[in-house]
């Protein structure tokens, strides 16, 4: 009877997939295979920017053909979560938002745009290096979803700005 189940479940699977009309965004007829390659990042000035841009490129390919710049500005805080009868902060949650637009290089024209908001938490210990050490991971984390965030709402927005 499990075996039954199993191949029916796989079976219904592969035909709701086959039919439904996926495709990769980045495939040859995906809707975002113009933005590969050619958004232009504004530079880095800080951490946070050099790691927000380190990930944009990785998910939208160093610009080598650039028809796009993307600019943006990040807003972090971190807020006391965690905290101990002895009033020992604990846990922290680190809150990021970064607005975005993106331009056409040619005409300067703002294609699209928007803020990208999102948080990550870091526990904090006796030993500062430690908790030093998980801060800092913390923010990157958070650009790495900021970043996510920012390309989803690229990929799609792109067929208002794309060909």
């Amino acid at each position: 009877m499990l075996s039954l189940n199993r191949r029916f479940f796989c079976l219904s699977a592969t035909a709701l997939a086959s039919g439904c009309g996926f495709e990769p965004v980045y495939g040859p007829t995906g809707s975002a295979q113009g933005l590969r390659g050619s958004v232009l990042v504004d530079a880095p000035i800080d951490k946070n920017s050099f790691d927000l841009t380190k990930h944009l490129e990785d998910r939208l390919g160093r610009a080598t053909d650039p028809r796009f710049g993307l600019s943006y500005l990040i807003e972090t805080s971190i807020d006391p979560l965690g905290i101990t009868p002895n009033q020992e902060t604990t846990r922290y949650n680190v809150l990021g938002e970064v607005a975005f637009a993106l331009r056409d290089l040619n005409t300067q024209n703002v294609l699209t745009e928007g803020v990208a908001k999102n948080f990550t938490s870091f526990g904090a210990t006796s030993n500062p290096v430690s908790t030093r050490t998980a801060s800092e991971a913390a923010f990157e984390r958070l650009m790495i979803v900021l970043g996510d965030d920012i390309t989803e709402h690229l990929i799609l927005n792109s067929g208002s700005f794309l060909p």
